[in-house]
């Protein structure tokens, strides 16, 4: 058997094979004496048929045989010889096959990038020092209670912190503002919009102009649009709005108590905060994770500089958009905002579709290297506690995850994690002062 390989370009060869004629002719002998075992031909027992009544009853059947036999060895060999590492599906093309001929084939492969794997042991990342502080666990009490309020009617002016119901419509530079931005349907008219008498909400400057209106009252109300309004077109521009008060409101907390805490399904008060606590500690534990593992995999994608096998990024990329795509509409982003993004969407995917790749190859060797394997139990704890989560028999979703091919996507998540954890304990881990979290800057708007 002749084998030449010829380079495609980026993990991708082409392995070329030539059958001489004499190896063709062997294996169309051998073969056709198997057949010639079980062939089933009236008049003959079995064994004792003829070769040329053989070869004409089963003589495509018999080929097929030897194709499929000589294509498996010569990609066998290939492979064995030039130490090639085959990702993804093979794709044979067959030129040439008959009686008399050597047999030649092409087969197109992608193999697995080549690289060096970089210094694994002692990556420096940093963790924050952080823990949970009574300040921590008063805000998230702070929240529940916030879940719990109630808004009363007041029969009185308005006053900062208040909330109002009001009906508006607005103009900008004298003209209905849908003129000047199509896309502010909200702005130019908007019946019961419950509005929080506070400063920066809503539009800058528009709600202490409420303060002292009652109920039934109207007034004109003129801002100028902030520059970085969500709105484009109105930055900066003069809006009036003829606003009408429907009611006043204020927003009342429950007090903080075991009748509170039984809302929470706790005991009492003191075991409301215990929970608290707990959760805060977790999500704090949780994120120091998340935070370790990016630092890790940024330190390997750094480090390695590799192209990668164009099929599996394709086929990665198709899945990112499709979790994008999915994402959006959960978040109940319309569909044509979906469809004017697609080349944002797409170009995100296929950054992020490369780094998982990549990330992919390099895990997969160190774990190679460190031995690390996934055993079947490991996967089936995972599909029970999936299964778990989706309250779903962990049967059928094993049924449902074999049929897509989803076990191995499994596997690999269980040997990344395995792996991470690995690097995470040999890492050299530098004590930072947490950073201040940026602050948020809402723009309310509906």
């Amino acid at each position: 058997m002749n084998i030449a390989i010829e380079n495609l370009g980026p993990c991708k060869q082409l392995i070329r094979v030539d059958v001489p004629e004499d190896k063709v002719k062997e294996a169309m002998d051998s073969t056709t004496k198997e057949f010639t075992k079980y062939a089933n031909l009236p008049g003959f027992r079995a064994g004792k048929a003829p070769k040329h009544m053989v070869l004409k009853s089963y003589g495509d059947r018999i080929e097929q045989e030897v194709r499929r036999e000589l294509v498996n060895e010569g990609y066998k060999k290939a492979i064995k010889d030039n130490d090639m590492h085959i990702v993804g599906n093979p794709d044979v093309e067959e030129i040439q096959f008959g009686n008399g001929l050597p047999f030649q084939f092409a087969i197109t492969v992608e193999t697995a990038p080549d690289f060096e794997i970089p210094e694994y042991k002692g990556i420096k990342i940093k963790k924050e020092m952080r823990s949970v502080t009574e300040e921590d666990v008063d805000h998230a009490m702070g929240v529940l209670q916030d879940r719990q309020s109630k808004f009363e009617n007041v029969e009185r002016e308005i006053a900062e912190n208040d909330y109002a119901v009001i009906d508006y419509t607005g103009q900008c530079e004298g003209k209905p503002i849908t003129e000047i931005a199509p896309k502010a349907t909200s702005l130019e008219k908007k019946e019961n919009f419950w509005l929080h008498v506070h400063d920066g909400h809503f539009i800058k400057g528009f709600p202490e102009q409420l303060v002292g209106l009652k109920a039934g009252d109207k007034k004109e109300i003129s801002v100028t649009i902030p520059e970085d309004f969500v709105i484009k077109e109105l930055a900066t521009k003069e809006a009036t709005f003829s606003v009408e008060v429907k009611e006043v409101k204020v927003k009342q907390l429950p007090e903080i108590d075991d009748e509170f805490a039984k809302q929470f399904g706790a005991e009492d008060v003191e075991s409301l905060r215990e929970g608290v606590e707990n959760d805060l500690e977790n999500e704090l534990k949780t994120s120091q994770k998340r935070s370790a593992r990016d630092q890790l995999v940024q330190y390997l994608l750094n480090s390695v500089h590799c192209e990668l096998p164009e099929s599996i990024v394709d086929q990665e990329t198709k899945n990112v958009v499709y979790d994008l795509v999915r994402e959006n509409q959960q978040r109940g982003v319309a569909k044509e905002t979906i469809d004017e993004k697609k080349d944002e969407i797409y170009t995100a995917a296929s950054r992020s579709a490369k780094d998982r790749v990549k990330v992919a190859f390099i895990i997969g060797r160190i774990a190679a290297k460190e031995n690390v394997k996934v055993s079947n139990e490991e996967i089936n704890q995972r599909i029970v506690y999936m299964a778990h989560s989706y309250n779903m028999p962990p049967e059928k979703l094993a049924k449902r995850l074999k049929d897509r091919g989803g076990i191995a996507e499994i596997q690999e998540q269980i040997l990344t994690s395995k792996v991470l954890d690995l690097l995470e304990l040999q890492a050299e881990v530098e004590d930072v002062l947490p950073q201040p979290k940026e602050e948020e800057h809402h723009h309310h708007h509906d």
